[in-house]
């Protein structure tokens, strides 16, 4: 079953269902590429991993800890013995754990050389958070757009800071950053709201092979229908997580009830 919505199901922006969507998303362009590329390209998954201490774990996915204070006695008891002044009473405080989060990415390589052709990235919320993980990051697209790589970068994240452009002026729920490395400083941005679909976009390849389109809104419907997120979402009661906007929210309710899916 598809996601009711035309394009990017906000619901699915949650950080309890991130990680897994943005997981079967990744996946699901690997294998929509390899069979296609072979044998002159191979596809590999890479994960990159790094430890950080963030100060919100909920919004990445990661539940927190919860530390319970004590319970301390109230009654008293009469005696003739001089008592000291009691203690101050302890707070409860919150340490920021170092935890070790882990980003899957794809590259695709020349198989012969294999000199790396194209990076895909899906964003995640610690790339768009000031923190170790956008750190890291920025360093790798810096690097990458240094290089003759191309680079393919898909966030589907309302929350956080966008990438930078230099073009500060469009203003849009979602994008896909198509930059050839043969074009630099040019790139090729797909920028769509809520109400749209998803874009379909070439892969960059080396000059004179045939480049496969990716149709983001095909693989977004089938992983949709693959993970049963019709099963796990109910719209009827749940809040997206980071809410709309209020006339977001206003079209967001009357298309749920267009289709039978809000009261």
């Amino acid at each position: 079953m598809p996601s009711p919505f035309p394009g990017m199901d906000p619901y699915l922006e949650h950080p309890e269902l991130w990680p897994g969507m943005h997981n079967l998303l990744i996946s699901e362009i690997f294998r929509f590429l390899s069979p296609q590329l072979r044998p002159k390209y191979l596809v590999s998954l890479e994960v990159r991993i790094y430890e950080t201490a963030d100060d919100d774990l909920s919004v990445i996915g990661i539940p927190d800890v919860t530390v319970m204070q004590p319970q301390t006695a109230t009654e008293t008891t009469e005696s003739n013995v001089a008592v000291a002044a009691p203690p101050t009473q302890p707070l409860t405080v919150t340490l920021p754990i170092p935890y070790t989060l882990r980003e899957a990415y794809l590259e695709i390589r020349e198989r012969g050389e294999k000199e790396l052709i194209t990076v895909i990235e899906i964003l995640s919320p610690t790339n768009k958070r000031t923190g170790k993980g956008r750190q890291m990051y920025e360093e790798k697209r810096e690097e990458i757009l240094s290089s003759r790589t191309h680079l393919i970068e898909i966030d589907l994240l309302r929350r956080g800071q966008k990438m930078p452009i230099l073009e500060n002026n469009i203003d849009s729920h979602y994008r896909v950053l198509v930059c050839r490395g043969n074009r630099r400083p040019r790139a090729d941005l797909y920028a769509f709201n809520l109400q749209n679909p998803m874009p379909a976009f070439p892969l960059p390849l080396r000059s004179g092979d045939t480049e496969p389109v990716i149709n983001l809104q095909e693989l977004f419907t089938q992983i949709y229908d693959i993970a049963s997120y019709d099963l796990k979402i109910d719209y009827r009661n749940w809040e997206v997580i980071p809410p709309l906007s209020e006339a977001d929210t206003i079209w967001a309710d009357a298309w749920l009830r267009d289709r039978g899916l809000r009261d």
